[in-house]
């Protein structure tokens, strides 16, 4: 059986043109290898440091990975995105023109007889109760800012919430918690992003994960039928 890849956490935009140039560089080296060894890509958020879309309008500066992507679905690649808190205000863009679907909250999905749920994280943390309200409003589909300043404000608000993040002092309690909900309800995987710190946990008979981040770690999970793993890409190796 082929792999299942799940990633997160590029937020493609956030650093400065070397920053970038590298994990673009990484990333499509990446996306080579899931479509010669893949059958599907899970992105679970936050792929860009922020999405603001308008119905002819999409930010700009991302034609590489969106060509990327593009080439993956044409090589036959099945993909999902679950939205993430830098992904503010997303439209039909990816459904239409890359044919991968949107999940806006989280994502159930059945591989080899096992069940795998997936959620961004964001809002999870008991403490998060002021990005929960920041999230209805910039999912709200009747914001209407023009792109000159909605943009820009996306921008304002992506350097907050990493700011905000980074200075926190880490804990996964919550998501520890919830993944044990979720077995509780009979899924064997619970894979979360958001917190930019790579974790797998073995709970029971079942696999708490995290998949990190695409700015510091470079890890992704792969999924070849029968175990799951959390790994750390390499392009030099692993082309």
């Amino acid at each position: 059986m082929a792999n299942s890849y799940f990633i997160s956490d590029a937020h493609l935009g956030a650093g400065d043109k070397a920053t970038e140039k590298l994990k673009e560089d990484k990333l499509l080296s990446f996306f080579d290898h899931a479509a010669k060894t893949g059958e599907r890509l899970f992105i679970v958020g936050d792929l860009f440091d922020f999405w603001f879309e308008y119905r002819n309008v999409i930010p700009r500066g991302y034609a590489r990975i969106l060509a990327g992507l593009s080439q993956l679905k044409e090589s036959g690649l099945e993909l999902h995105y679950i939205a993430g808190n830098h992904d503010f205000w997303m439209r039909d863009y990816f459904p239409k023109e890359l044919g991968i679907p949107i999940h806006f909250d989280n994502l159930e999905y059945t591989i080899s007889g096992k069940r795998f749920f997936l959620e961004h994280g964001d809002g999870i943390a008991k403490d998060d109760t002021g990005y929960r309200i920041l999230k209805r409003i910039f999912r709200n589909r009747g914001n209407i800012l023009h792109p000159d300043i909605g943009v820009p404000l996306a921008k304002w608000v992506s350097s907050l919430s990493r700011g905000h993040t980074s200075k926190k002092e880490f804990d996964d309690s919550d998501y520890i918690l919830r993944a044990q909900e979720k077995f509780q309800g009979g899924f064997d995987y619970v894979l979360f992003a958001h917190l930019h710190h790579p974790i797998l946990k073995t709970i029971g008979n079942n696999i708490y994960l995290n998949l990190g981040d695409w700015m510091k770690n470079f890890t992704y999970a792969v999924f070849d039928g029968s175990e799951l793993r959390l790994e750390k890409w390499n392009d030099l190796n692993q082309k």
